[in-house]
């Protein structure tokens, strides 16, 4: 599985962003899918997972109710939906997969993305 991660980018506190990852190879409907993100001096920390079938979501407790993740697996594609962005998201945002139920440890995933910068000014 290869996964590419875009749509970082330099934001104000308070705006939206959309991160998009796109995965090829063993089939994506099949993997639980996840974002992590690492600040720097920081640990790699997980912020949102989603099961194969989307119907199962978990989120850290710094972005519940500001970020949304989903997925298109026509399009093998999972989105994280950002808003309300505040200055200590900024980090590099990792997707991830993994063939079995969504999982908030980094550890149990098997591929990840290249990651994807983004930048909160306040």
């Amino acid at each position: 599985v290869q996964l590419q991660a875009f749509g970082g980018g330099l934001v104000q506190a308070g705006d939206s962003l959309r991160l998009s990852c796109t995965t090829s190879g063993r089939t994506f409907s099949n993997a639980a899918l996840g974002w992590f993100r690492q600040a720097p001096g920081k640990e790699r920390e997980f912020v949102a997972g989603i099961e194969r079938s989307g119907s199962i979501t978990r989120y850290a407790d710094s972005v519940k109710g500001r970020f949304t993740i989903s997925r298109d697996n026509a399009k093998n594609t999972v989105y994280l939906q950002m808003n309300n962005l505040k200055p200590e998201d900024t980090a590099v945002y990792y997707c991830a997969a993994r063939f079995g139920g969504v999982s908030i440890f980094r550890y149990s995933y098997d591929y990840w993305g290249q990651g994807t910068q983004v930048t909160v000014s306040s």
